[in-house]
């Protein structure tokens, strides 16, 4: 009603061109959006709730959120978790932290009675699957079954878990469903959960349609958000899926006693213990800003058209672009020189 009663006024006042009024309808309604989500709705009272907030873009998340205005459920791994600890201490009382292992089917249960107890009949507005587990970084033929098997556990199957489970509530409200997915060339068991939630959430797409709830993808570049001890002191902590120094050194332990000796002569140990170096190097290309990433999330929360795939940051939207438009020779090649070490071969390649 609003657009047309703009292009009647300015047909008839102005006698402009249908294709600049076109224009300019389309430029009005955009100023609308802006002022929408960033003046007029810039205090929210949503209720959002968001997984994995011990640390890394989930504790961000909600503390941004938080300061918005929303009513923020923040699930974190550890209650006693120094993060979660600094959550509860500088948030307001908006935001409740409750303990939630996506993997616990029991805390899955108690995280849903309690926020169902504290929404009534207006549904929860958005869920936000950010919990997730990176595994360990090596190549795809050494990674354990085990590791495979576990970030499919968190990042597939509990977060699916969790959203049934958050589902009605969210048709009540007619919210959104938001997953966030990293795209890591090189991560085998990582890369491979992260399909399988992202054909997941491409279904639910369409079927949830019908309800009038929006689905969406947030795929954001590689941000800086906490540096650790470790790995000469630079290592990029993505949003808490890294685990420990001391599960990394497990890990490592695991994947060097479990290989078959004729895989251990065609990699060597020396390259295996190579592998934590990936990460250093993808230090190198990632931002400390991650601004764009929870404007990415504000949008696709708060907007009244919010986008099924958002990529936040610049390598966010060059991956899929050297995935979709370049040869696979020139992608592989770009990948290999930023994710893997030329220094670093196996020791079969080394010795030929």
């Amino acid at each position: 009603m609003l657009s047309a009663l703009i292009y009647l006024s300015i047909y008839t006042h102005l006698n402009l061109k249908k294709k600049d009024i076109n224009f300019g309808i389309y430029y009005i309604y955009n100023i609308y959006i802006y002022i929408y989500i960033y003046v007029c709705d810039n205090k929210r009272t949503e209720l959002v709730f968001v997984s994995g907030c011990d640390s890394g873009f989930g504790h961000d998340l909600a503390k941004f959120l938080d300061s918005a205005g929303m009513r923020v459920f923040a699930g974190v791994l550890d209650e006693l978790h120094p993060g979660a600890l600094k959550l509860k201490k500088d948030a307001s009382p908006n935001l409740t932290v409750l303990q939630l292992d996506i993997t616990n089917s029991s805390q899955i249960t108690q995280a849903h009675q309690y926020i169902q107890s504290q929404t009534g009949k207006t549904g929860l507005w958005a869920l936000v699957n950010n919990a997730g587990v990176l595994g360990y970084v090596c190549d795809g033929e050494i990674l354990p079954i085990k590791m495979y098997k576990k970030c499919l556990d968190v990042n597939f199957i509990g977060s699916v878990e969790i959203t049934q489970a958050f589902l009605p509530l969210i048709r009540q409200s007619k919210g959104r469903l938001i997953s966030i997915s990293i795209p890591l060339p090189g991560f085998a068991g990582y890369g491979a959960s992260k399909a399988a939630l992202i054909s997941f959430n491409g279904a639910i797409r369409q079927e949830l349609s019908r309800w009038g709830v929006k689905v969406i993808i947030i795929q954001p570049g590689a941000f800086k958000t906490i540096k650790y001890d470790f790995i000469l002191s630079t290592i990029i902590h993505f949003p808490d899926i890294l685990g420990s120094r001391e599960q990394w050194n497990s890990a490592q332990e695991d994947i060097l006693s479990g290989l078959a000796q004729e895989v251990m002569a065609s990699y060597g140990e020396e390259y295996i213990r190579s592998m934590q170096q990936r990460l250093v190097n993808m230090s190198s290309v990632s931002s400390s800003d991650t601004g764009p990433f929870l404007e990415a999330l504000k949008h696709a929360i708060l907007s009244p058209r919010p986008k099924p795939f958002y990529y936040p940051g610049a390598s966010a939207w060059a991956l899929p672009l050297l995935y979709r438009h370049s040869p696979t020779s020139l992608s592989d090649r770009i990948f290999s020189r930023i994710f893997m070490s030329s220094d670093a071969q196996p020791a079969e390649l080394l010795n030929s």
